[in-house]
């Protein structure tokens, strides 16, 4: 199988589960979710077995400390996915609110420049979509995480197919 058919069916496939994902965003979230956790259960785990070989006390502790916050953080998601989704879905929404005003801040630094317009509109809109988010916080916070997943899966299967298309143009 020729490398750009590889590349060609994992776009594909990234696209067709993105719009499956987006067909059920809620179930998505808790999956997202569930992930999440398992991740911080795993690096609190690695990170307590790297405290133990710490040479030094303080480092040791605090080493330690950490490790067991990660765990009972991913044992939490774990435990309770909706409260999980729920609280990633808080962080996404102060990151697009922080994001969002540094580019206004920064847009205003490029006043002169030919970048002004977009990094203006790209922060204003991250700012509104992290206030629609407040705004609608009740229904948002389950179906969130699974429609950014959605999102991205499409987007990178967009971008696997065009990557797929050029290599087989590159070839010939």
């Amino acid at each position: 199988m020729k490398n750009w058919v590889k590349w060609l069916i994992l776009g594909v496939l990234s696209v067709v589960f993105g719009i499956f994902v987006l067909g059920n965003s809620v179930a998505a979230s808790m999956a997202v979710t569930t992930l999440t956790g398992i991740l911080f259960l795993l690096i609190g785990v690695f990170q307590i077995i790297a405290g133990w070989r710490e040479p030094g006390t303080g480092h040791k502790v605090l080493s330690i400390v950490l490790g067991m916050l990660m765990g009972v953080i991913g044992l939490s998601f774990i435990t309770n996915p909706l409260e999980g989704a729920i609280s990633l879905t808080m962080l996404v929404t102060i990151l697009l609110a922080a994001s969002g005003i540094i580019r206004l801040v920064l847009a205003f630094t490029m006043k002169a420049t030919q970048f002004f317009w977009p990094m203006l509109v790209s922060g204003a809109l991250s700012v509104l979509l992290a206030g629609y988010i407040v705004a609608n916080f009740a229904a948002a916070s389950i179906s969130l995480l699974g429609i950014l997943l959605g999102i991205e899966l499409l987007f990178n299967g967009a971008g696997l197919i065009a990557l797929a298309f050029f290599l087989r143009n590159a070839t010939r």
